[in-house]
């Protein structure tokens, strides 16, 4: 059976604002604030003007809670100090404190706007029992200065009814119908008005609930909506019906924690400790016949945050020497803060590894590629560079070149070359992914030019081989329609005129002066045409490789334009 954790955090944005003030030096003491010494609330705007969203102990005592309206606070309270609620800010700051939760359990999910929920099966013998867990995050909690309030149960309902209601108590196994029965109804995390409703009829408890008729209880709400959101708070407490948790990242097949005695706060400590978990898991990953494509180093620090960094590999790894000398230059970007008291090791992307005895010789191996070596050097690349350092070219059927070779990143082996792939001509060593235009300033109508600009630079062309010719993909572009810029009187139909005898003359004189006009820019139908491909070399010895889009009265557009393919060596 599961077992979850609920921690709540009453008065979540008073809290998160005194942190933040205390962070920024901008108070002595963590009670200097108006937010602790006076009457002090958190107002936003509702459906009639401001009202309160949070009070702290002495605006409470003074009869101000959450939802009164700000005027009537103020009345109460002529001294009050108020200021704005970021629920944005709020909200950030609980998702940063639920991720470094993940030193307990890696299965946690955000609980509305003020609490955090963790899974916690199977995670209890880490830490001595669920006693000693509890007792332990109430432990860092308070050293963080975070009031708080836990109860652990069978299900998500039942814990978050206990952290409300009975802070501290954990139910066993199947004990949620007789422990939530003497709680308030208040602790379902029913909506305002449904507990309004509930306590007119006289139903404050939720073991009152147990014996009502369904169908009579839901008759007693003005709505089937409303009745049916107590339902179903009530079924997920006592675990008749499923209620998912939506945790803030994937579960890791495999990880491993290092527990420090005492804060950590150099390199080298973390190397050490590194070194032990990557040991330890791929241990365990070697048990279970597998490796992983992506680790990821948690440092959870003492005063509550935490530092992390990762690594991906092209192929599932376990060798612990690859692992350590990939972390090898992002150990140095973890910030240690005040120490860190805990690390640990994840293991993503995880897969079975292909493992086969290496050949004598090279003469004896199946390829002439070390996929394993070739993986490995990769990784360094990628762990140094960044990810998508490293890409191949993966070959398809395509006579068009930034078509026929397109760029993927590198995933552990060298994709086949079609057997029905042609090369027709010599191919430099780089093609760009998107041609680069260049203006033509000598040409010769079916030659390649003499003189061109390209990126600002002019070259004299010495030498020229050519042309090859790439004939358009006409299957692809024979049925696209116009583009929405095209000029009056342009359209497609033109290029193949079938004109009507009454048509007015001007009209068919002025497309037809639009269609053949040349235009230097891009061309006005988004129709292919063919290409002349041209090796050409400058005066300095360095080769390009040219095309020119369209042919001189080819009815596709203007004049041809010219663009830069790729470079040779």
């Amino acid at each position: 059976m599961k077992r979850y954790l609920s921690v709540w955090f009453p008065d979540w944005p008073l809290t998160r604002l005194r942190r933040k003030r205390f962070a920024l030096n901008t108070l002595r003491t963590r009670a200097d604030g108006p937010e602790t010494r006076l009457p002090f609330v958190l107002t936003e705007a509702g459906p009639s003007g401001l009202v309160v969203a949070a009070a702290n102990h002495r605006a409470q005592t003074l009869g101000i809670s959450p939802g009164l309206g700000f005027t009537d606070a103020r009345a109460r309270a002529p001294k009050l100090h108020a200021e704005e609620i970021d629920r944005t800010a709020d909200a950030e700051a609980l998702d940063r404190l639920a991720h470094w939760m993940i030193r307990f359990t890696p299965l946690i999910a955000i609980d509305g706007v003020d609490a955090v929920m963790l899974e916690t099966t199977g995670c209890a013998h880490l830490h001595g029992g669920e006693a000693a867990m509890m007792a332990n995050i109430a432990t860092m909690l308070e050293q963080n200065a975070l009031p708080h309030q836990m109860g652990l149960a069978g299900t998500a309902g039942a814990a978050s009814a206990l952290a409300r209601a009975t802070p501290g108590k954990a139910l066993e196994e199947g004990g949620e119908e007789a422990g939530l029965a003497g709680l308030p109804v208040t602790a379902l995390r029913l909506s305002s008005d449904a507990v309004q409703l509930l306590k007119r009829f006289g139903l404050t408890r939720i073991g009152q609930l147990y014996g009502i008729d369904r169908k009579a209880l839901a008759r007693r709400f003005q709505s089937k909506a409303a009745a049916e959101s107590v339902l179903m708070r009530l079924d997920q407490a006592l675990g008749l019906r499923h209620e998912p948790l939506d945790p803030l990242r994937p579960a890791p097949l495999k990880s491993a924690r290092l527990a420090c005695p005492e804060p950590i706060a150099t390199s080298e400590a973390i190397r050490i400790g590194l070194q032990q978990l990557v040991a330890d898991l791929c241990g365990d990953l070697t048990a279970w016949g597998q490796g992983a494509r992506e680790f990821v180093l948690h440092a959870f620090r003492a005063d509550g945050t935490r530092s992390s960094v990762s690594v991906r590999t092209a192929q599932p790894v376990r060798t612990a020497k690859h692992i350590i000398r990939l972390f090898g230059e992002r150990i140095d970007t973890i910030d240690p803060g005040f120490g860190i008291d805990l690390l640990m090791l994840e293991a993503h992307r995880t897969g079975l590894m292909e493992t086969s005895a290496a050949a004598l010789s090279g003469d004896l191996a199946a390829s002439d590629t070390d996929d394993v070596a070739l993986s490995a050097l990769a990784d360094r690349i990628t762990a140094r560079l960044g990810s998508g350092a490293v890409q191949i070219a993966r070959p398809q059927e395509s006579h068009i070149p930034e078509v026929a070779e397109p760029r993927i990143a590198f995933e552990g082996a060298i994709p086949d070359k079609p057997a029905s792939s042609r090369q027709a001509g010599p191919r430099p060593i780089r093609i760009f992914e998107r041609p680069e235009r260049i203006r033509v300033l000598a040409e010769v109508p079916d030659g390649p030019p003499l003189h061109f600009v390209w990126r600002r630079v002019t070259r004299r062309v010495v030498r020229a081989d050519g042309p090859e010719r790439i004939s358009p993909e006409w299957w692809k572009h024979s049925s696209a329609p116009p583009p929405a810029t095209s000029p009056k009187g342009a359209e497609r139909k033109w290029l193949a005129p079938k004109l009507d005898k009454r048509a007015d003359a001007n009209l068919i004189a002025e497309a037809r002066e639009a269609l053949s006009r040349e235009d230097p820019g891009e061309p006005i139908y988004p129709l292919s045409r063919a290409r002349d491909y041209y090796r050409v070399e400058d005066e300095t010895g360095r080769r390009y490789w040219l095309f020119r889009d369209g042919l001189y009265g080819d009815g596709r557009g203007g004049a041809p334009d010219w663009y830069m393919q790729g470079l040779f060596a």
